[in-house]
């Protein structure tokens, strides 16, 4: 007993002899369960387990710099959610990954929007844009409106990096790409890529943008689009596809609506890593694709990886169905995330799907295979293996607030902090008119949606 007794206690005197940048690095390579369990030992592990430093780096591995650095730079704020993290101006990381975790609702908010006199002034109602946030900015462009005709005006409004119940449109004219709706167009750090779409005439298009953001303040903004010369090979005309961007040097498409109608299911990506000059589209050739569909989205969720979710079969069969892709392999392939709850969203299209913080999707509204609108929150929990079989991958979310009506083919775009996420535009159930066969209409409406901390 004497013995055993001795050889515990220098294996306790081993392990705290061990100095604390030391087991800080090994922590940092522990799941979250681990080091919680880590803190629970004794005085000096929990002073290290729970430290701020250490949470701070946990929730830059779990979420990535740049919803962490968007976090700090607007810690200042005066919004809730700031608020309900900071003590003294610093900030409680771990309670902050805890609150996030436990993410439950989201408060939504109709903003208003004036122009310098105070007069309101905003894009008009439109479906299948494309909405994006950068520069501080939410830009805005195309679409299509009543009559099925298409959209070539870009909006601007400056957001920077504070909570903003009134937003101010600039009306952009800079040599826009032509009219199109169902485009896609993502974020390159401060550079949008825009592909492909439909013109009023059906025509489909397989060009590429860029757009520049110059700023001067918030009252002064320019952005200035590019026709991309991308070599002999591109993608084939497409529209109602869906894209992101990823490790903010590729962009990846696929799917959408081709000539002649077809669906599609190939997926393309777009190298610009050796910069604009020597951009090139190539095929990403796969054993297993998702099966061809249009109206669904890809989203980055960190690096490499992407997660695909939804959309129109090309036997007009609504979706639900999940897949995660990472071009960071040498033969990327597709593989099919599975799931056995029963809470997991109705098949859907012309859905939202955002990245927020804490790496995950939030899926909002979207229409099924009857035309029914949707107006639900979903929250798609990607960080777990995607091969494995979980209970717990989707969350639905309450909604509190002047949430949005039920729509599809609106947009969404969350600013860099994960935290917040604006919805513009979409279709909308309206009242139904003599002579009309449909009652549906186009939205003109920018929500704001905060996730709700406790």
């Amino acid at each position: 007993m004497a013995e055993s007794r001795s050889n515990t206690s220098n294996n306790m005197s081993h392990i705290s002899n061990i100095t604390h940048d030391h087991i800080f690095s090994i922590l940092l390579l522990l799941p979250i369960n681990s080091v919680l369990s880590f803190s629970m030992t004794c005085k000096r592990f929990k002073s290290l387990g729970t430290s701020d430093t250490l949470w701070e780096t946990i929730c830059r591995r779990e979420w990535g710099n740049s919803f962490v650095d968007a976090i700090l730079s607007s810690s200042s704020s005066s919004s809730s959610s700031s608020a309900a993290v900071m003590g003294d101006d610093v900030m409680y990381w771990k309670r902050l990954y805890c609150e996030v975790s436990k993410l439950g609702s989201v408060s939504c908010l109709r903003l208003a929007c004036v122009d310098d006199d105070g007069v309101e002034e905003f894009p008009s109602p439109r479906a299948s844009h494309s909405l994006n946030f950068v520069s501080n900015c939410l830009v805005l462009f195309g679409g299509g409106c009543e009559g099925g005709r298409h959209l070539d005006d870009t909006w601007v409004a400056y957001i920077g990096n504070e909570y903003r119940r009134i937003l101010r449109w600039q009306k952009v004219n800079s040599g826009t790409p032509s009219g199109r709706f169902g485009q896609t167009c993502a974020v390159f750090g401060e550079t949008l890529v825009l592909f492909g779409g439909i013109n009023d005439h059906g025509i489909r298009q397989n060009d590429t943008w860029l757009g520049h953001i110059m700023r001067n303040g918030m009252l002064e903004i320019r952005l200035s689009w590019m026709l991309l010369d991308v070599g002999p090979i591109a993608p084939p005309p497409r529209g109602a596809h869906a894209g992101c961007c990823v490790d903010d040097k590729k962009m990846v498409i696929h799917g959408g609506i081709g000539l002649n109608g077809q669906r599609l299911n190939d997926t393309w990506l777009l190298d610009i890593s050796n910069g604009m000059r020597y951009s090139a589209w190539r095929e990403i050739v796969t054993r297993v694709s998702p099966p061809a569909r249009s109206g669904h989205t890809l989203t980055c969720i960190g690096g490499t990886r992407m997660v695909l979710f939804g959309g129109r079969g090309r036997g007009y069969e609504v979706l639900n169905d999940a897949w995660v892709l990472d071009v960071r392999d040498e033969f990327p392939e597709w593989v099919q995330i599975t799931y056995n709850s029963e809470r997991v969203p109705l098949p859907r299209v012309g859905h939202s799907a955002t990245l927020i913080l804490g790496g995950r999707l939030l899926i909002y509204g979207g229409e099924d295979s009857y035309r029914h609108k949707k107006q639900d929150f979903w929250v798609l929990d990607v960080n777990v293996d995607s091969k494995r079989v979980s209970k717990t991958m989707w969350k639905r979310l309450r909604a509190n607030g002047h949430y949005p009506s039920c729509r599809s083919f609106h947009r969404a775009c969350a600013d860099c902090s994960g935290r917040f996420i604006y919805v513009f535009g979409g279709m909308v159930d309206g009242l139904l008119e003599p002579g009309e066969a449909t009652g549906l209409k186009f939205d003109g409406d920018l929500f704001l949606v905060e996730l709700v901390l406790q």
